[in-house]
């Protein structure tokens, strides 16, 4: 059950903060420092220091366990934070291998959905024309259409 556990009040403020919110695009990764100091090479000191740089001057927002890159580290590696969005028609008999093929492609997220269309992805917009090119060629894929985002408005 949604909200299990929290009073109407908690509700309520958990409510309001979402509705005062800013939409944001982060990319949040679960790990501990040690095992991303090993994989760089570093001391766990070493990437501390620089953790706390990257933190400090807003590129990113650490926590117990987790490490989120936000927009604008995404901006500093050129990464957009506004992605292409494509949707997808996909033959009826064949929706379920579609949607795991295209599960192994380089998206930011993929819904299906009911409607006119099955699917709905988010890529990045330097991928966009990777992403479009593996679908052309997969079997079963009957339409896409593209859109590029240029502002979140909420």
């Amino acid at each position: 059950m949604r909200g299990e556990g929290l009073t109407g009040k908690a509700l309520k403020i958990l409510r309001m903060m979402y509705e005062m919110g800013t939409p944001k695009t982060v990319y949040s990764i679960e790990v501990k420092q040690g095992v991303l100091a090993d994989k760089l090479g570093i001391s766990r000191q070493a990437l501390s220091v620089h953790l706390r740089k990257l933190r400090d001057q807003g590129y990113i927002r650490t926590g117990r366990g987790f490490i989120d890159v936000l927009d604008k580290g995404l901006d500093a590696l050129g990464v957009s934070g506004n992605p292409a969005i494509i949707t997808v028609k996909i033959e009826p008999s064949m929706r379920t291998e579609v949607y795991n093929e295209v599960m192994k492609y380089p998206i930011l997220r993929g819904f299906r959905v009911a409607g006119d269309v099955d699917l709905i992805l988010l890529v990045e917009q330097s991928k966009l024309g990777d992403v479009l090119q593996k679908l052309a060629s997969l079997n079963g894929v009957q339409n896409t259409k593209s859109y590029i985002a240029i502002e979140v408005l909420r």
